[in-house]
């Protein structure tokens, strides 16, 4: 599997441009669901046909980034962000956009550490002037941080983890899945920017149950924030975060499987953050929404970082669920 988080990391896909990243992850998932489409938004939707309840599994595809707002005389990009993305986490970093050019951050002279704002940094191409620049960037690109894969063994890192690492679980618990389930994967889109893409699929698919899978936070490093999610602990069950409060008998229901079925997992409250589910939840007439959360450290950074061990547990309580008639 540790193939499969690495191709989809590694592939381009900032809110808005995530057609490199449809493409891997449409090759991926196509051997195992009986058709495939690309909606308005750009979502992907992958369908297994069942008789049952209608379900859908939701991870997005598009990740943090940076979009060009202006190219100054001397080749220099300033940007806004997509996304969450902190300015020091900016600073320093390499970027890359969809033609293939690279640059790196770079930020003007300040003299108090509380000036670092995005305003202050700006894109280096290695260009001479704005003629050269604009030949391979032009206004309103976007541009992703560039990490490789990196493998630690029991634990991996990437960048994009967020939500990549969902999309992984999704289509590995897809393989050889035995299911009455009417299954629909939806890869999301632009969800760093307001849950666009599972608003626009939900409302479409109008499904019985809506399951997301996204990233948490840990409370695991040191002098972190309190909370009782942590890495090598199982998949963390959502109670709570900003976007929703998840269908309690949903919730209960998913608590109940992991016990049955023997699958580490842990209860996750999200003081900050919202997942797909908090826009399924809330289309049309209302949808009963759960969320199975994949606790990382570092998250919105280059370096986003995961257990191997929850991953699996993510994947084996996915199939688990699919394989059960969803009756709570």
């Amino acid at each position: 599997m540790k193939d499969l988080i690495k191709k989809v990391t590694e592939a381009f896909g900032p809110s808005g441009a995530e057609d490199c990243v449809r493409e891997v992850l449409r090759k991926e998932v196509e051997p195992y669901v009986d058709e495939v489409r690309v909606d308005a938004l750009g979502n992907l939707i992958a369908h297994k046909k069942g008789t049952g309840k209608k379900v859908i599994l939701d991870g997005h595809m598009d990740e943090i980034g940076l979009m060009v707002t202006h190219v100054d005389d001397n080749g220099f990009l300033r940007f806004c962000t997509i996304g969450g993305v902190n300015p020091f986490v900016s600073l320093g970093q390499r970027v890359y956009f969809a033609n293939g050019t690279f640059g790196v951050v770079g930020m003007e002279r300040v003299d108090d550490p509380k000036e670092v704002k995005h305003e202050k940094l700006f894109i280096d191409i290695g260009a001479t002037d704005k003629k050269s620049a604009e030949a391979k960037v032009r206004v309103g690109d976007s541009c992703a941080f560039y990490q490789p894969f990196l493998d630690l063994g029991d634990r991996v890192v990437a960048k994009a983890m967020d939500d990549r690492i969902a999309c992984a679980i999704i289509i590995e618990a897809l393989k050889d899945l035995k299911s009455d389930l009417d299954i629909y994967a939806v890869f999301a889109t632009q969800e760093e920017v307001g849950l666009r893409g599972a608003r626009a699929a939900a409302f479409g698919i109008e499904p019985d149950v809506g399951i997301a899978l996204d990233v948490t936070r840990t409370g695991d490093t040191p002098k972190s924030i309190t909370m009782d999610v942590a890495l090598g602990k199982g998949a963390a069950i959502k109670v709570k975060d900003s976007s929703l409060i998840c269908h309690p008998p949903l919730r209960n229901y998913m608590v109940k499987v992991a016990q049955e079925k023997g699958i580490k997992y842990q209860l996750e409250v999200l003081e900050a953050g919202g997942t797909d589910s908090g826009a399924i939840q809330m289309t049309k007439a209302g949808i009963p929404a759960g969320v199975i959360s994949i606790p990382c450290r570092y998250i919105h950074t280059p370096c986003e970082m995961v257990d191997m061990g929850d991953v699996q547990a993510c994947v084996a309580l996915v199939r688990a669920l699919c394989e059960s008639k969803l009756e709570f």
